[in-house]
């Protein structure tokens, strides 16, 4: 039961399902389309990486204090997550990209050559996901939003 009073985790866990679910009205917001699943893909405004781990450090932060050691390694932990979120991960997604148009134009290749529709689906390849990482400004409005999740939620805690 003393899970349950891991203030930490639990700011996490919100700023996680805060994150992924207010990707919903954004994106309707924006583009003026419903996208309900959203909320369990990667990729998109805010990054719910970003938040999950800047409301973990500042809910350590809060409870551990900001000279604790625990403190210091969930702030390195934090910024090493959200530099990945919008560099490695996010140019694996912009590579998707070219490799799905790559495999588009193969395609588009092999139907004027060959009977491509007669074949099994098994052989035709499925796309890659594109929507990996983020750019900056996802990155940092998901640790700001982890930061004031933590802060709003320690205040009912």
């Amino acid at each position: 039961m003393e899970l349950f009073l891991n203030f930490p985790l639990w700011a996490a866990l919100a700023a996680i399902v805060f994150a992924q679910v207010v990707k919903i009205p954004i994106k309707l917001i924006v583009t003026k389309e419903f996208n309900p699943g959203l909320a369990f893909s990667t990729g998109g405004m805010p990054s719910s990486h970003s938040a999950a781990v800047a409301a973990l450090t500042t809910g350590v932060g809060i409870t551990e204090g900001v000279t604790s050691t625990v403190f210091a390694v969930a702030c390195v932990f934090s910024i090493i997550i959200m530099f990945d979120a919008s560099g490695v991960r996010r140019q694996a997604g912009e590579q998707a990209v070219v490799l799905n148009q790559l495999i588009k134009d193969f395609q588009l290749f092999v139907d004027g050559a060959k009977d491509w529709s007669k074949k099994e689906e098994v052989e035709k390849r499925e796309e890659l996901k594109e929507l990996l990482g983020h750019q900056p400004i996802e990155v940092f409005f998901g640790g700001l939003s982890g930061v004031l999740i933590a802060f709003v939620l320690y205040t009912f805690y």
